[in-house]
């Protein structure tokens, strides 16, 4: 047994008094909902009767890939509650306007409690689960250990594990072992996430294919895009999506270093987290760039040179705008954001250096000649001004990636044949199983004895 449990165990304990000025401070940073804080601590639960299965997915990304299989569940299991917690604001409230109506009366949302040993007590002995599952690398110690010791039976689906992350775990064996070994059922993304996985000491760990890939195209406003198109009229322009603190200076320059090649040239930025759009718009203002903010109303005007989009769930809007795309969290080391979103509606994509999270996705792409690699701000700037000044390149990547995404299986991983349209129903039954035999013969379409 490796001792880094306990001491997990007792240093979050410890911990807790200043994690409640930490959840504080997130609330005046917009991090938090103030008047949700105590969901962070265990409370709140307000479980329905009947059989209650707890998902939990930690951001944007992962929500958005789960809602077709809580769809697959639902409608597998006309009795089945669903809890599905998150860790961010932003995919809370993406949750609330991305949820289907039918599912809403059965659908609860809560914040996930910390990973302090009794708060996340409180929030199982509130709830009360039959069956849990994690999206991707969410693997919180006192959480899972918490889960096990209520008797719950786990799963962690869509598993990713990077050769990174491996590593670290690496140097715990025990305690990888320990979390691991308390899942009944993986699911992970590739052969590779699951051999690292089975290497880390994780036992029944399956290949079924990566919900992100079976995930519908984010969807658009037509009114809202036909008025952005109205607004740009013929001007070049570019996008920047999901961007983290230190790629927006690097778009600004590369839009300086454009700007003189193409007149009344217009890039348009969406922050990964809207709430840093003023501090977005203030950094272009600051380098000499008349800028406009989304959440003030606000369309591009003829002088507008930054239009800085830092709203929610609305990426599917500007995806359709926009012919050309950089990609977030690449440029920095975060470990980038989704290039199949805009891939999956025809955009051209440029990704940076840093793509771990994404390695599968971006690897494939690149091997097509699907997706434009820019390693600094220079290529950044040169890479979109070879695309707009010549718009066939673009074209070109932009139907390469569009033909990948929209395959039925990934062609280069023979061992997960799993056809994409059918993937979030497999993933549901697989999790209706854990409910026990009842469950999954109604998943399967025949009639419970």
């Amino acid at each position: 047994m490796s001792l880094l449990g306990p001491t997990w165990h007792v240093g979050a304990t410890l911990l807790a008094p200043a994690l409640r000025l930490h959840l504080r401070r997130r609330v005046s940073q917009g991090k938090e909902i103030a008047g949700r804080l105590p969901e962070r601590l265990g409370h709140g639960a307000a479980r329905p009767q009947g059989r209650l299965f707890w998902l939990h997915a930690a951001s944007v990304g992962e929500t958005l890939s789960l809602l077709p299989v809580l769809e697959a569940m639902a409608a597998a299991a006309p009795d089945l509650h669903l809890l599905l917690t998150t860790g961010t604001v932003t995919s809370a409230r993406l949750l609330a306007s991305r949820l289907p109506e039918a599912l809403r009366p059965r659908v609860q949302h809560r914040f996930l409690p910390l990973d302090v040993p009794h708060w996340c007590t409180r929030f199982l002995r509130g709830w009360r689960p039959d069956a849990a599952a994690f999206v991707e690398s969410e693997l919180w110690p006192n959480l899972l250990r918490a889960t096990a010791r209520q008797g719950v039976p786990m799963a962690l689906v869509n598993a990713r594990m990077s050769a990174t992350s491996a590593r670290r775990w690496g140097w715990a064996p025990g305690l990888g072992r320990q979390v691991l070994g308390g899942f009944r059922l993986i699911l992970a993304q590739t052969q590779a996430d699951a051999a690292r996985l089975t290497g880390l000491g994780a036992p029944r760990v399956q290949c079924l294919g990566n919900l992100k890939d079976a995930a519908p195209p984010l969807p658009a406003d037509p009114a809202a895009l036909a008025a952005l198109r109205q607004a740009v009229g013929s001007r070049p322009l570019w996008l920047a999506a999901s961007t983290h603190p230190g790629e927006e200076a690097q778009v600004l320059a590369a839009h300086a270093a454009m700007a003189p090649r193409l007149p009344g040239l217009l890039t348009i930025i969406v922050p990964r987290h809207p709430e840093r759009g003023a501090a977005v718009a203030a950094e272009a203002s600051a380098a000499g760039l008349v800028a406009a903010q989304r959440s003030g109303g606000h369309l591009p005007e003829p002088e507008t040179a930054v239009y800085v989009a830092d709203t929610l769930g609305e990426l599917g809007l500007f995806y359709r705008l926009a012919r050309l795309a950089f990609i977030g969290g690449s440029l920095v080391p975060h470990g980038g954001q989704n290039p199949l979103e805009p891939a999956r509606l025809g955009c051209a994509v440029m990704l940076g250096p840093h793509t771990w999270n994404f390695a599968d996705p971006v690897s494939r792409l690149l091997a097509a000649e699907a997706a434009l690699p820019v390693a600094d701000t220079a290529a950044l700037a040169a890479t979109a001004l070879d695309v707009l000044t010549n718009p066939r390149r673009g074209e070109n990547v932009a139907k390469a990636a569009a033909a990948l995404v929209s395959a039925s299986v990934d062609p280069t991983d023979t061992a997960a044949p799993t056809p994409r349209d059918a993937l979030p129903g497999q993933v549901a039954q697989a999790l209706l199983e854990l409910l026990g035999p009842v469950a999954a013969e109604t998943a399967q379409g025949r009639q419970p004895r």
